[in-house]
């Protein structure tokens, strides 16, 4: 039975079914997180969608590292265009420090 996970539309991939976009997964997958803990972050996802995006990542590699690098430009852009506000920045600081990192 073949099923698909992961769908293009307007703006980039995304998981079938959801709001989720797959180079979020991808990117935690590239850092080391094993499925469990990726899906452990998206509780509306199910293993099985996990594994299936990124059975499709490893299957289409290029294309969706090209669509992930096309998202960060356009966030980046974005960012430019839109500063922060200082004092939001500041707060945000605050709030990284008292905060331990998901990824230590």
């Amino acid at each position: 039975m073949n099923r698909d996970f992961v769908e293009r539309r307007d703006t980039g991939f995304y998981l079938v079914g959801s709001r989720v976009p797959l180079g979020s997964l991808v990117r935690e997958y590239q850092h080391g997180e094993p499925p469990e803990a990726i899906r452990s972050h998206y509780p509306t996802l199910s293993l099985e969608q996990v594994y299936g995006a990124i059975a499709f990542y490893l299957g289409h590699k290029d294309e969706v590292e090209s669509d992930i690098k096309e998202r960060e430009r356009l966030e980046d852009a974005y960012s430019v265009a839109h500063p922060m506000p200082p004092e939001v920045k500041r707060k945000f600081e605050r709030m990284r420090q008292q905060t331990p990192s998901r990824l230590s």
